[in-house]
């Protein structure tokens, strides 16, 4: 594994442990060349996912956008990291399975946001402010009525 630090090709592997969901594997490293010490993470990937953008380009999925853009939306709510890196591991393995190789980024919008209705609505409210780009306060009312309507059924 490359030092992220100093770029050096090797690196040792102090600690390994399963991640708070078991859904990958925590490795404490230590580079070879420098000394410096960082953490990696190892999951299974059930099959490579393409997105496909509006423009119509195509790019491998990135789990890291999603992630930032979760942790984004529920900055300064009561959801642990943990729980953020679950939704995440949760999405991809749903595209995973889907069995579909190439899926819309419209599609990963709408599942982001279908699945942190249940996670915390004042982060879909915020994730959908962006997503689907609101200009008005009623675009804010409108949406927030269909999460209440969710989180009242």
């Amino acid at each position: 594994m490359r030092c992220p630090f100093c770029a050096h090709d090797n690196s040792q592997v102090k600690d390994s442990r399963p991640s708070e969901d078991n859904t990958a594997i925590r490795r404490r490293r230590q580079c070879e060349g420098c000394g410096a010490r960082f953490t990696t993470f190892e999951r299974v990937q059930l099959r490579e996912v393409m997105v496909v953008k509006a423009s119509g380009r195509r790019e491998p999925f990135d789990r890291a956008k999603i992630e930032q853009s979760v942790a984004l939306a529920c900055r300064k709510r009561s959801v642990p990291q943990e729980r953020i890196e679950q939704f995440v591991s949760g999405i991809q393995r749903q595209l995973e399975i889907s069995g579909e190789p190439e899926v819309p980024s419209a599609r990963i919008g709408e599942l982001v946001m279908e699945n942190l209705r249940e996670l915390d609505a004042v982060a879909c409210i915020r994730f959908a402010s962006v997503y689907r780009d609101f200009n008005e306060a009623r675009d804010f009312e409108d949406f927030a009525g269909t999460v209440r309507d969710v989180g009242a059924g």
